[in-house]
């Protein structure tokens, strides 16, 4: 497969590699960027490898707690300018009212909403305001005490990220805290049981063949792996991860010392994994010259 400068400036951009680095990884790995990514971290030249996709799209996410439940939703536009139109964010805070009572995101667009269903309410939305939008995803969460939390607020419960902890026990302040940390840093799941077991078994392969370029035995390569993925664990799993308002303590710990557990949480930010195509300002307006 012939290899891009596309291809080597995109692998450059989400590992911090030198150019040379980044070709000879696309080469070896015939062009696929994920092995790619994979190859550089096995010879300590990635700095960091982003997982998540970029973000590109706008809208906004509101959070409601309704009882013992709380919904998130993300309604997507497509720009910033729209997020900030008070019809706009009136319209998302009106579908989160509807999502209290919605079992899943298909329940949701169907449902009414003022005489109209969620999906038509927001095509008329479309045509007024002239953007593209849609109800993106919606997620929801039930627990004994159930917290929820926006970060950037655009207006009251909606935002860029939004975030639903539930909990056995403990209090609001407890919650608020521990959805604070979840907004800031983005764990992957609540525990090591969450974890999706392939996501797992992929980074021990990546942190054995890391090892392995050291040349040590078998036996010390073991030794390293069980503390590499020990500290993988407390990277990616909320309790697991050191407490923001106490890195002292793990988010469990802190926790427990409050005599509560978390059950679960929920965590949405706009336009996450979504990825647009960068048009060439430049090259846009000399075609339509042409045209």
């Amino acid at each position: 497969m012939a290899i891009t400068a596309s291809m080597v400036k995109e692998l450059r951009d989400s590992t911090g590699a030198g150019m040379m680095d980044a070709k000879k990884a696309l080469t070896e790995t015939d062009g696929d960027m994920e092995a790619a990514v994979d190859w550089l971290r096995t010879k300590g030249l990635a700095k960091a490898a982003k997982k998540s996709g970029r973000t590109a799209a706008e809208g906004l996410v509101a959070v409601k707690v309704d009882g013992g439940r709380g919904v998130a939703v993300e309604v997507n536009s497509e720009t910033d300018f729209v997020g900030k139109n008070a019809d706009f964010q009136k319209m998302v805070a009106g579908i989160a009212d509807v999502a209290t009572g919605a079992a899943d995101l298909d329940a949701l667009k169907a449902a009414d909403m003022n005489g109209k269903s969620v999906e038509q309410t927001v095509t008329d939305a479309v045509a007024v305001i002239g953007e593209n939008m849609s109800v993106r995803r919606m997620a929801a969460i039930e627990g004994s005490t159930v917290v929820s939390y926006v970060h950037n607020a655009a207006a009251p419960g909606m935002g860029k990220i939004g975030v639903l902890v539930a909990l056995d026990g403990g209090n609001e302040e407890l919650g608020k805290q521990i959805a604070m940390h979840i907004a800031a840093v983005n764990p992957a799941s609540l525990s090591e049981d969450d974890l999706d077991p392939a996501v797992v078994e992929k980074e021990k392969q990546v942190q054995i063949d890391i090892a392995k370029e050291s040349g040590k035995p078998d036996a010390v390569i073991e030794k390293m792996i069980v503390g590499r993925m020990k500290k993988y664990m407390s990277e990616v799993t909320l309790v697991n991860q050191a407490f923001v308002v106490n890195p002292d303590v793990t988010v469990g710990q802190a926790a427990a010392d409050a005599g509560a557990t978390i059950t679960g949480f929920v965590r949405l930010e706009v336009g996450e994994g979504i990825e647009v195509v960068k048009e060439d300002f430049a090259a846009e307006v000399a075609k339509a010259a042409k045209g």
